[in-house]
């Protein structure tokens, strides 16, 4: 790769990181008028305040995203809390029998708001019925000193609603028999006001039922939200609420199917797009995406004519057996050097002269078999080399080496011409 090119990625890549910082200040942040309670919500009106401290306390916690109708149909692993946060969507039918069911078998349950219909499916309701922009201030407890005013506050519902609770919920919870109605089986045995608004209506009350069951209720749903937390007392009064009042160990469920955040309505596929269009992050992978596309689109079409390749010569055969002779000579085994030299000529000749013999014997039969004179001399010479005794050190085994070369040169068959 040249210099040139190297430059130029250089600069595409700073440009391409510049481009996912000017995307990280220009991504879109959660809308503030977002007003679901909603844990996956970290905006101001979001919830997710209530998840990170309940993680940060070593609480288990459960963000359920599917609908509560077989809530209480696992009773070997039943949740120690069930909270629902005002959802915008409200609760069907059967998920309400199956709260009031879980109710009655010793669960708990922390509903803020409507809670999607829990609020009236115990009696309750609240005051005023519409959200206005009046507040109601709050009988601060003794060593708190910030708890914000509350929009409405709670009502019990009138007695002939809750003896006639079947007409009371239309649209709720479908008119049964009394028998059927789970709503209408709801009878508490007692009422605990843990939270009083400054005019005299409770703002937190739990519910007592038969069996140990609990319901408690939280008029103000925006308690829950993350500015709330963040800047006021509220987590002192919420987080012990936030747990089983009986003191039993389990998983506290979050109701997240109603806020809308279904587990069946996006796959993988559209979440993981999703995050890679609104995250700065994301934005930054795809980029990379692209970069790494058109560098393989660049590289993949050769520009101009083909590069000379590099031409590496090996070595001749000759100076390999003077490499073989001087290695051989300065370890001072000349007689070694020269067997071994003509032993690699009988070898190269063996399948076309032959097996092998002695070098005196097999070298009189080579000359013989000699065509031309400058053969014949070339393995005369050999010979007279091979027999010689008294040459210096090193002349011989390079003499050796070269008369090898010149056999085995006069024995190597030449290319022919084509003819034209």
């Amino acid at each position: 790769m040249s210099s040139r090119l190297e430059i130029k990625l250089a600069v595409l890549l700073a440009v391409a990181i510049g481009l996912a910082v000017w995307a990280a200040h220009r991504t879109p942040k959660p809308p503030a008028d977002d007003y679901r309670a909603s844990t996956f919500l970290a905006g101001p009106r979001g919830s997710r305040a209530v998840y990170d401290v309940l993680v940060k306390l070593g609480r288990p916690v459960q963000r359920r995203r599917s609908s509560l109708a077989t809530f209480s149909a696992d009773s070997a692993r039943r949740p120690a809390l069930l909270v629902v946060l005002n959802p915008w969507i409200p609760l069907e039918s059967t998920e309400q029998e199956e709260v009031a069911r879980y109710v009655k078998a010793g669960g708990a349950v922390l509903s803020a708001g409507n809670g999607g219909g829990i609020l009236r499916c115990v009696g309750w309701r609240l005051k005023p019925d519409r959200w206005t922009d009046d507040s109601v201030n709050v009988a601060t407890p003794s060593g708190l000193h910030s708890l914000p005013p509350v929009a409405r506050v709670l009502e019990q519902r009138p007695l002939d609603s809750i003896g006639t609770r079947g007409r009371g919920l239309q649209g709720l919870v479908k008119r049964r028999p009394d028998s059927t109605n789970a709503c209408n089986q709801l009878t508490p045995e007692r009422r605990e006001p843990l939270l009083y608004a400054a005019n005299g209506p409770p703002v937190l009350l739990r519910l007592w039922y038969p069996g140990g069951g609990s319901v408690t209720l939280v008029s103000d749903a925006g308690w829950f939200t993350n500015q709330v937390w963040r800047n006021s007392d509220v987590p002192l009064v919420l987080v012990p609420l936030l747990t089983s009042p009986r003191g039993e160990r389990g998983r506290i469920v979050i109701d997240e199917y109603h806020q809308g955040f279904r587990r069946d309505e996006q796959s993988v596929t559209s979440l993981t797009w999703d995050w890679l269009r609104h995250s700065p992050l994301g934005w930054a992978v795809l980029q990379i995406l692209a970069i790494a596309l058109v560098w393989l689109a660049v590289m993949a079409v050769r520009f101009g004519p083909a590069r000379d390749a590099v031409e590496r010569r090996r070595r001749s055969p000759l100076e390999h057996i003077d490499a073989l002779g001087a290695g051989l000579e300065s370890a001072e085994d000349e007689g070694t050097a020269v067997q071994r030299l003509i032993g690699g000529l009988q070898r190269r000749l063996s399948m076309t002269r032959g097996g092998r013999e002695r070098p005196e014997a097999w070298l009189e039969g080579l000359e013989l078999a000699m065509r031309g004179p400058e053969g014949r001399a070339a393995v005369r010479r050999l010979r007279h080399l091979v027999t010689e005794r008294n040459g210096k050190d090193g002349v011989r085994v390079l003499a050796v080496a070269q008369a090898v070369e010149d056999v085995w040169e006069q024995l190597r068959p030449r290319p022919t011409r084509e003819p034209y």
